[in-house]
């Protein structure tokens, strides 16, 4: 038996959710529904401007939601990731080993500043992202503890790291290490205008394949500039084993390797899509490595998700995924 179910590389972000109007991101010139990367400043700027409801701040970055999601199910779970030492640094170290999971965090860490995350939420339940990377724009295969990643099951690789040439190049050779060392590779592409903006890096992550690949219906289209979601699912079977293809509230698009598999999922009243297809992937990861078929990983996985997007933040409480697992299997 492994060590480790899930062991995630990715950006450490600390996460302040805010509740804005579409009026709000006009007239402060944020392009809505992407991720945009922004200096200190112009978060600094950002913060001064909004009014609107402030929710309690997270550990976050993709991987991490991800990670922390399969860890409340009961996954062993590792994440590796750079944070300074500052209080931002001490809040995400504290947050992750209040989770319970793994981290390279332990002991000194740089001088710096640590990422944060502006979470714009507006009324249609979209999320708007604004990331100051700050020092997890360093993040390099210093951070990668080999023996732990050898010892797990799945290395679970963020999207996002595409954006510094430090990210990606420890991405690519934790995919070449893992593969070397008999791990399953997951890739998620993280956000469709890093998809459309990084294709090449994304090329050079994927190398000669992942095992598995999460992205949206939108990332999907981006990558593979297709202009339907079943032809993009063909040719990303191309370059990935095993595809999910989340698809909001109509579920999921599934390649198991042999065949495709529609999943879909209740209908619930959204109020915010913020974490959405990090819990999915959890959630997913959680039960494809607990033994169950990827067609009852897809509905596990809408079922944790359709539960988020009902409520504010990126996480549900611990017990809550739980119980919806207790309920399907």
């Amino acid at each position: 038996m492994k060590k480790y179910h899930i062991y995630g590389i990715g950006n450490a972000l600390v996460d302040m959710e805010i509740e804005v109007t579409a009026d709000f991101l006009k007239s402060a010139k944020v392009e809505k529904g992407v991720m945009t990367l922004v200096d200190e400043s112009r978060q600094v700027e950002l913060l001064g401007k909004v009014d609107g409801k402030q929710h309690k701040r997270s550990c976050g970055g993709s991987a991490a939601n991800t990670i922390i999601g399969a860890k409340q199910l009961g996954a062993r779970a590792f994440y590796s990731c750079k944070v300074a030492n500052d209080e931002p640094g001490d809040f995400y170290f504290n947050d992750l080993i209040e989770n319970g999971v793994s981290t390279n965090l332990h002991g000194d860490r740089d001088s710096g500043t640590t990422g944060k995350c502006m979470v714009f939420v507006t009324p249609d339940a979209d999320r708007t992202m604004n990331s100051f990377l700050g020092i997890t724009e360093n993040f390099s295969e210093k951070e990668i503890q080999w023996d732990d990643l050898k010892d797990s099951e799945y290395l679970y690789m963020e999207g996002y790291l595409v954006t510094s040439d430090t990210g990606r190049k420890a991405a690519v050779k934790a995919r070449k290490f893992a593969k070397e060392n008999g791990v399953k590779v997951a890739l998620t592409f993280s956000d469709p205008g890093v998809v459309g903006f990084f294709k090449e890096g994304f090329k050079e992550m994927i190398g000669d394949g992942v095992d598995l690949l999460f992205c949206n219906e939108a990332e999907a289209l981006s990558y593979t500039g297709s202009s339907d979601v079943a032809t993009a699912l063909r040719s990303l079977s191309e370059i990935a084993g095993q595809i999910v293809i989340t698809q909001g509230p109509e579920g999921a698009l599934l390649w198991d390797g042999e065949r495709e598999i529609d999943i879909i999922t209740r209908k619930v009243e959204a109020v915010d899509t913020n974490g959405a297809g990090d819990l999915f992937a959890g959630s997913f990861l959680y039960a494809l490595t607990h033994g169950h078929k990827f067609s009852e990983c897809g509905k596990f996985a809408c079922a944790c998700s359709s539960e988020l997007v009902t409520r504010f933040g990126p996480r549900l409480a611990s017990g809550v995924t739980t119980k919806i697992y207790k309920e399907m299997f």
